[in-house]
């Protein structure tokens, strides 16, 4: 085997490592290293002077890989990659260690310990440098069309923004028409403006729109293929009358004998089975409720264009697409479940939406404000917020965001419009918005009277009006009121079908039942699958100006990933023996995204669909999945060099971070100078669902006497690794390692000040138990078959 030719450069970053650590010292050592052609200290590895050195070395000396040590690689890995580049040297022959945050600036109290340890670090990357492979970008091609799912104001304004950008788009609705729930609107806050002269149009555009292919009444029923090349099948439900003829005319609906529920009023009006949905509908045409209809056939024989057909089946369709957009909306909490409020008991106990609905020209009384259950005028509304919401013991936990101000939105039109009485009852007004803080001054202004304090009960006084008893925590004591209609501020839900709908996608849902966002700062609108996205209220409850600019960012996103015709991925990515793959499958059983199919008794993996979590490395019983870039000769020589100057007596801890958000939190402690034990040696993996049995077992036979795993993926910790530590520990113990020299724990960002906790507290642990034995050291070497 040809002998590598290594260079090792260190960095003193102007006094921020060097005030720390005996970079000389590193240097020296380091230049004593089998294959280190090269071992250099310079001021700023950063500056255009030191990049153009290591240039020049790695093209006059033949330099065939290279280590740096220095800062994060979240600041200079791109850096030097392009120094590499331009070297011709596959960037990924690169070792990066960083000595300063995880070790200058997180030691600086002992200079001897962050020199030794920075020497450990150096020469564990070394080790691993010699086992660096060169990689290439994985690229295949990506198709340029897109599927939107959900017809509401956040999939329409995304369905618009990709087709003016060129794109072919499908845009699915589960209803009759798009429109979403702000079709239900007569106004939206905080300026008060028509909600159908913002939407309509909008509606308009989506229905003759060239680039768009309006699927309604229709739902994805399964997904497949990979990030540029989904296969989609969406079914769509017979809707019984035919596009393209309906004029609508309105003479179905006049003849049908049948007569059910409104949905569009909340079903406080009615409709016929063939009905249209709205007044501004789109698609502007007339749909039969298979479900209510009795065939009778007068809609057929009175249909002047033939446009009826009762025996409509629906159909299949199969659609190819590069990607997919999310906008699933939401749905309103059951209010029949606060039975204290009496909702579905009283008829005049409403829902905000019923109240809007009733206040609307095309509402069931046609916008005249009027009791439900004897017609009478109404004088006095109460609105309840957080009926439902913020309630941590019995229902939804979270604030659904608009309700202080949909409701405040509300009581103005009331009382402006209607000239009547309004009292709000709330625990905490939210106007956090552009425009909210003046909406409730003008309802202050307007008389509109703001109670805080959790209504007890609502219940029907002798006279039929409802009696609302609530406490008043400012002025102290219990209110008694009564009132002709009391409405209910309710939360948003995720809608029905959107767990089926994230199992097909196979992504993660959130704790509140939504769609979980790869990070909900950096990357609000990605997802855990490359090129699928997520917008509106299909990622939580929000307002109508957050789900505009979710979509706007949506499409962006969905633009970027689109525009170039192929998908380009890192190569690091798992990859599969078939020598030694039997097809057993549980690698596919683990995949979070159905990256892994068994072919012919072999496992495959599509890297463009992967996501590079890892899970199926640990998964696999026979060792038959690698992961380029973290290969196990690559963390086995890496465990080596960080481990191999541990003395007899010295305990040492082995750290698996995960290499995105945990990796960052490490750095974050270095920029706080949060001190920890220079015992800990931290090694960055893709995430902790890669780390299995083998890797522990092979850290502990080294050398070290601890392991932890740091996860920072939430969707990880949940989905995968809660599952399977346990048994893990107890794969140790058998092999004759107690369990509590295994430490796992999620740290997300916010938490990082916790990971230095973690640390101190499981080496003083490590410290307690001693060292691990040398014979069972040796035992352990052999079961992994160690070198």
């Amino acid at each position: 085997m040809t002998q590598a030719k290594v260079g090792v450069y260190i960095c003193r970053c102007g006094g921020n490592i060097s005030d720390y650590v005996d970079c000389e010292r590193l240097r020296e050592e380091a230049s004593k290293w089998p294959g280190v052609v090269v071992s250099r200290v310079e001021t700023y590895l950063c500056s255009k002077p030191s990049q153009d050195l290591m240039a020049s070395d790695i093209a006059s000396k033949g330099l065939d890989r290279v280590v740096v040590a220095c800062c994060t690689p979240r600041m200079h890995l791109g850096t030097f990659h392009s120094v590499m580049r331009r070297a011709g040297l596959n960037p990924y022959m690169l070792e990066f260690v960083n000595i300063r945050e995880h070790c200058a600036w997180v030691h600086g109290g002992d200079r001897g310990a962050a020199t030794r340890k920075a020497l450990s670090l150096i020469r564990g990357g070394y080790e691993r440098s010699l086992r660096l492979e060169p990689l290439e970008p994985i690229v295949e091609k990506c198709l340029g069309r897109a599927l939107v799912i959900g017809g509401g104001i956040a999939g329409i304004t995304c369905s618009l923004e990709l087709a003016n950008k060129g794109y072919e788009v499908y845009l699915v609705e589960r209803k009759p028409s798009i429109g979403g729930n702000m079709a239900k609107l007569t106004k939206v806050f905080p300026t008060l403006d028509c909600a159908q002269c913002i939407l309509t149009p909008k509606m308009a555009e989506v229905g003759r729109h060239p680039n768009i292919k309006l699927l309604t009444l229709a739902e994805v029923e399964e997904v497949s293929g990979r990030p540029g090349d989904f296969k989609v099948r969406v079914r769509v439900r017979p809707r019984g009358v035919d596009v393209s003829k309906c004029a609508g005319c309105g003479v179905c609906a006049r003849v049908c004998p049948v007569t059910v529920s409104d949905e569009y009023n909340e079903h406080r009006g009615t409709r016929k089975a063939a009905y249209l949905p709205f007044p501004q509908a789109v698609p502007y045409a007339y749909v039969i409720d298979f479900d209510s209809c009795t065939r009778c056939g007068e809609c057929v024989a009175k249909c002047p264009r033939g446009a009826i057909n009762l025996d409509d089946k629906g159909e299949v369709l199969d659609v190819d697409v590069g990607c997919i957009v999310v906008a699933t909306g939401y749905e309103l909490f059951d209010a029949r479940l606060l039975e204290e409020y009496g909702y579905g008991v009283y008829p005049d106990v409403v829902t905000m939406m019923e109240l809007e609905r009733l206040t609307s020209l095309f509402g069931p009384t046609g916008g005249l404000l009027r009791r439900f259950s004897d017609g009478g005028e109404v004088r006095r509304v109460a609105i309840i917020l957080c009926a439902g919401s913020r309630d941590r013991n019995r229902f939804i936990p979270y604030c659904s965001r608009i309700c202080c101000m949909y409701s405040i939105k509300q009581a103005v039109l009331l009382r402006e419009q209607f000239g009547v009485d309004v009292w709000v009852f709330y625990t905490d007004i939210r106007a956090a918005g552009k425009g909210y803080e003046e909406l409730y001054v003008r309802a202050q202004e307007a008389g509109v009277v703001f109670i805080r304090g959790r209504v007890g009960e609502v219940r029907r006084s002798d006279s039929g009006r409802l009696i609302v008893r609530a406490e008043n925590t400012l002025l102290g004591g219990v209110v008694e009121e009564e009132f002709d209609l009391v409405a209910l501020a309710v939360p948003m839900v995720p809608p029905k079908g959107l767990e089926d709908l994230a199992r097909r996608l196979r992504l993660p849902l959130g704790p509140d039942g939504f769609i979980q966002e790869r990070h909900p700062k950096l990357d609000p609108v990605d997802l855990v699958t490359p090129g699928v996205y997520a917008c509106g209220c299909a990622l939580g409850p929000k307002d109508i100006r957050d789900s505009v600019s979710d979509a706007l960012a949506a499409a962006s996103r969905a633009d970027m990933f689109l525009r170039r015709g192929y998908v380009e991925v890192s190569p690091e990515r798992p990859t599969v023996s078939a020598e030694l793959c039997d097809g057993c499958g549980r690698c596919a059983e683990v995949c979070p995204v159905g990256a892994i199919s068994i072919d012919g008794g072999r496992a495959s993996i599509s890297p463009i669909s992967c996501i590079g979590c890892g899970a199926c490395v640990s998964a696999c019983p026979r060792g038959a999945i690698d992961f380029k870039g973290y290969t196990w000769a690559q963390l086995e020589a890496l465990m080596r060099g960080l481990l191999a100057d541990k003395g007899a007596d010295e305990v040492r801890v082995v750290a698996f971070v995960e290499r995105d958000i945990a990796y960052t939190g490490l750095d974050f402690l270095g920029l706080d100078r949060s001190q920890y034990s220079d015992a800990v040696m931290a090694i960055a993996v893709p995430t902790t669902a890669m780390v299995g049995l083998r890797h522990l077992l092979a850290a502990f036979a080294l050398g070290a006497d601890g392991v932890v795993l740091v996860e920072g993926q939430h969707w990880v910790d949940e989905r995968i690794n809660r599952a399977r530590v346990d048994g893990l520990i107890n794969a140790l113990e058998e092999h004759g390692v107690e369990g509590v020299r295994l430490y796992y724990t999620l740290i997300e960002l916010p938490a990082y000040r916790k990971m230095a906790d973690v640390f101190n507290a499981h080496t003083s642990l490590i410290k307690d138990l001693g060292p691990l034995p040398s014979e069972l050291r040796a035992k352990l070497a052999s079961v992994v078959s160690l070198g």
